[in-house]
């Protein structure tokens, strides 16, 4: 049975999909190459989904993450090599609002604790165990991701696929009531203030490396 995987609507008109005369049943959200797409546009469903596998990658590894004779250095080197990629795939693209950041930050936080052996009723500060094992916000590397992928996508041609996607324009498309949905480039540029970064340094690949690059 032939399914859409999104439903599309543009001014409010819900777009039907239709192969051979057939018209497949619809999805409000569907998997393409390990992230989650919702027909609403937000990345609610991305992010858990996300944190999920970060999970899954963790327990794997818990025998090494929760063995009391490695060392916690080593340990954050291994949870950065193993772990985070698992937890941080695809959020380079992320319109991410605060709650998501949040939920990320718990979660890892989560981890990193019981790599150390510790709870929250422990009262050790965030700040002490991330010294401890080595690891840097996961706020900070999202924002690295970000910013690298924007350098990537900065020195291709305006010919460029990747390019030519900035420059599309939605015939007929209206928004929606209530607040407006939060886009990458917002993100973006909420990063480069907070960095001080312009435009211009994406064509110096190694300058631009440096400043974003979010040390452990």
């Amino acid at each position: 049975m032939l399914e859409t995987l999104i439903t599309t609507t543009i001014a409010s008109t819900i777009v039907d999909v239709e192969f051979i005369n057939i018209i497949p049943s619809k999805r409000d959200k569907f998997k393409y190459l390990g992230s989650v797409i919702q027909s609403n546009g937000e990345i609610d469903e991305d992010v858990s989904h996300r944190i999920g596998a970060g999970w899954m990658k963790w327990k794997l590894a818990s025998g090494v993450l929760c063995d009391k004779k490695v060392p916690p250095k080593l340990k954050g080197k291994f949870y950065s090599v193993v772990v985070r990629p698992a937890l941080l795939y695809g959020a380079e693209c992320w319109p991410v609002k605060n709650s998501h950041i949040q939920k990320m930050k718990v979660a890892e936080m989560r981890m990193l604790r019981w790599m150390c052996g510790l709870t929250r009723g422990d009262r050790v500060r965030n700040e002490t165990i991330r010294e401890k094992v080595g690891v840097t916000s996961v706020e900070c590397k999202m924002r690295e991701a970000r910013l690298r992928w924007f350098g990537h996508v900065k020195r291709r041609g305006m010919d460029a696929p990747v390019r030519r996607c900035e420059r599309l324009a939605l015939d007929g498309f209206r928004r929606g009531r209530g607040r407006p949905k939060k886009y990458w480039g917002e993100v973006i540029r909420r990063d480069m203030e907070q960095l001080q970064l312009t435009e211009d340094m994406t064509l110096d690949r190694k300058v631009w490396k440096t400043r974003i690059t979010a040390e452990e």
